[in-house]
């Protein structure tokens, strides 16, 4: 496997974000390597080839981008898939939900990147675990969780509700090493997951978005000042 039994942390920021740079990027994986992270999480051909330069870790590589009639932004095409190829990253996540997709199937899309690069690992981001289990028969390497509560039929639904029920029924339904993704917000709870079984952990939002972090600060006193 190309990922590491590990921590791996997400440095993204979309366009609209205050860090949106490929530069600011870079910096940031540096400093979650720094600071014990052993794989990272990236967004972009272009922030990926930036983070490389910084970083000798392995990256798994999304690129998102919205299709008109698809709630599908993950890496939804081809065009994608190219993109994260030229980018160098080790693994390529992609969105594998039964959402409506603008353009291949899943197992098309699953297809052309193996036969485009074939030394690339696939990491499925998942919703439910019905998903998980085509997503496994479908031959990606890592199932995900990032997308749990994120799509139309599990929205407002959290990864840690209840103890990480639901990450506790993938880990029973697929044999595939498993991906917990999806506000895990303390070490407290990154330990947890690594205790019930997970190969690896995305932690995103908790280290890498500062506008976030300041807001969940500034919402606890906003009613006392």
């Amino acid at each position: 496997m190309k990922l590491p039994r590990n921590l791996i942390v997400s440095c993204q920021a979309l366009e609209d974000e205050p860090l949106h740079s490929s530069f600011i990027m870079s910096k940031m994986a540096l400093a979650a390597a720094q600071g014990g992270g052993k794989g990272i999480r990236a967004n972009s051909k272009e922030d990926i080839i930036e983070i490389k330069k910084e970083v000798d870790l392995p990256v798994i590589g999304i690129v998102k981008r919205d299709y008109e009639g698809s709630d599908v932004y993950i890496t939804a095409t081809s065009k994608e898939i190219d993109e994260l190829i030229e980018s160098g990253c080790e693994v390529i996540a992609m969105d594998a939900t039964i959402s409506q997709r603008p353009e291949k199937t899943l197992e098309e899309l699953v297809s052309y990147a193996r036969e485009k690069a074939p030394n690339v690992e696939l990491m499925a981001d998942i919703s439910t675990m019905e998903e998980a289990v085509i997503a496994e028969k479908l031959g990606f390497d890592y199932i995900g969780t990032t997308l749990h509560g994120y799509t139309k039929h599990t929205k407002g639904k959290k990864l840690y509700d209840d103890d990480f029920a639901f990450l506790k029924e993938i880990l029973r339904a697929v044999d595939k090493p498993v991906i917990a993704e999806g506000n895990i917000m303390t070490p407290q709870m990154l330990k947890r997951v690594f205790e019930l079984g997970v190969y690896a952990t995305v932690v995103g939002g908790a280290i890498t978005r500062p506008k976030d972090i300041t807001a969940r600060f500034a919402h606890e006193i906003k009613d006392m000042l």
